[in-house]
C-alpha cells in the first residue's frame, strides 16, 4: 500500500511535500503511516501506539519539545528527527537585528520621539547608550544558530562570549568568541545574554527570577530559540520595571499567542514605563520565503529516505 506518510497540523496545500514523495503523501491518517511530519501536533505515547507501522516522526522545524517521550519513541524503535538546518540565518539575522535594536535603542527612541519638543529634538539621547565596540554580548548555546549570531556580532564589533557545555574545545577559536565554563560568569558580566539553545529539561524555564537577579544591572535579553526557556513572562515585569533589566526582545513566548497576564497587560496597553523596552515578534524569526521552502522540502526528503529503507538524518532519540 501507497499513503505511507502522512502530515500531522498545519500544511493546508502540500505541493512541496507531493512533488517530493508523490502518492506516498497520504490525506488521512491510517494504520498503514510509516512517517509522520509533524509541526505542532503533540505527539504522545498513545498516539504513536495507534500506528503499529510507524517508523519515523520528521519535525519540520528545529525544536523537538512536541515529540513529548524521546525514550519511549525509542523504545519502540521509531525514529524522530528534526529539520535544524534551514532557516539558521533567517533566526540569527533576527537576534542580530534585536540585539542592534537594544544596543542603538531604537525602539525607545520611536516609541520616546512622540514627546520631543522643538528646539530638543537632537539633544534626547538615550544616555545609557554605548558605543557598539563596548558592549558584552553574551550567547546561551553556540550551535548552528547561537554561532552564527556570534560570527556575525563579531564583524560588528561587540566583545562576543558564550556559554555551551556541549560543545568540544576549541570551538571558542573557530567562533572568535570567549568561552565561559559557568553560566553566572556569563550573566554577570554580558550587557546583552542572546538565548540561542535547545529546550530540554535543563533549559526549560531555564530564565526565571534567581537567572534574572544574577544578571548584571541593566543588561537585557533577546529570546529567538523557545519560549518555554522562559518559566513565565511575569518573572520578568519586576526587572523590567525597576530597571534591572534594560530591554527585552522576544520571538518566542511561554504560551502562543500570549494571554493575559502582569507583563503582557502593560505591554498591551502601551504602558509608558515600558518605553519601547519590550518588544514581541510572533514567532516569526524562522520565515523567509527561502527558509519556508527548505524546511519543508528538507522534512519531506528526510521522510523519503525512510521509505526507501535508509536511515533519517538529524535523528534526536538517539536510535542508531
Amino acid at each position: 500500500m501507497s499513503n505511507k506518510v502522512y502530515i500531522t497540523d498545519k500544511v493546508i496545500n502540500p505541493d512541496i511535500e507531493l512533488d517530493i514523495l508523490g502518492d506516498e503523501l497520504s490525506k488521512e491518517l491510517h494504520e498503514d503511516i510509516e512517517v509522520l511530519l509533524v509541526w505542532h501536533h503533540q505527539i504522545t505515547n498513545e498516539f504513536i501506539d495507534k500506528l503499529p507501522k510507524l517508523k519515523a516522526l520528521v519535525r519540520y522545524g528545529v525544536g523537538y519539545d512536541v515529540f513529548q517521550d524521546l525514550e519511549y519513541i525509542k523504545q519502540k524503535g521509531i525514529y524522530a528527527s528534526n529539520t535544524p538546518d534551514y532557516g539558521t540565518d533567517e533566526v540569527s539575522d533576527t537576534a542580530i537585528a534585536m540585539i542592534m535594536n537594544i544596543a542603538r535603542g531604537i525602539s525607545r527612541y520611536n516609541y520616546q520621539a512622540k514627546d520631543y519638543k522643538d528646539g530638543s529634538w537632537q539633544a534626547n539621547t538615550l544616555k545609557n547608550i554605548k558605543r557598539t565596540s563596548d558592549y558584552k554580548l553574551g550567547v546561551i548555546g553556540a550551535g548552528r544558530i547561537g554561532g552564527s549570531v556570534l560570527l556575525k556580532a563579531n564583524a560588528l564589533r561587540f566583545q562576543t562570549s558564550f556559554y555551551d557545555p556541549y560543545l568540544s574545545a576549541g570551538t571558542e577559536k573557530m567562533l572568535g568568541a570567549k568561552r565561559f565554563e559557568s553560566l553566572d560568569e556569563l550573566l554577570k558580566t554580558s550587557d546583552i545574554i542572546s538565548i540561542n539553545c535547545p529546550l530540554n529539561e535543563e533549559t526549560n524555564a531555564m530564565i526565571d527570577e534567581e537567572f534574572i537577579s544574577k544578571m548584571k544591572k541593566g543588561a537585557s535579553i533577546v529570546n529567538t530559540a523557545r519560549g518555554a526557556i522562559v518559566k513565565d513572562l511575569d518573572v520578568l515585569y519586576d526587572a523590567l520595571k525597576s530597571g534591572h533589566l534594560n530591554c527585552v526582545n522576544l520571538d518566542v513566548l511561554p504560551s502562543e499567542p500570549p494571554k493575559s497576564g502582569k507583563l503582557i497587560d502593560a505591554w498591551k496597553a502601551r504602558e509608558e514605563w515600558l518605553d519601547g523596552r519590550l518588544i514581541i515578534n510572533p514567532h516569526s524569526a524562522y520565515y523567509s520565503d527561502k527558509a519556508q521552502f527548505e524546511m519543508r522540502q528538507k522534512a519531506a526528503l528526510n521522510a523519503k529516505r525512510v521509505l526507501e529503507g535508509k536511515k533519517p538524518i538529524n535523528i534526536v532519540n538517539g536510535l542508531v
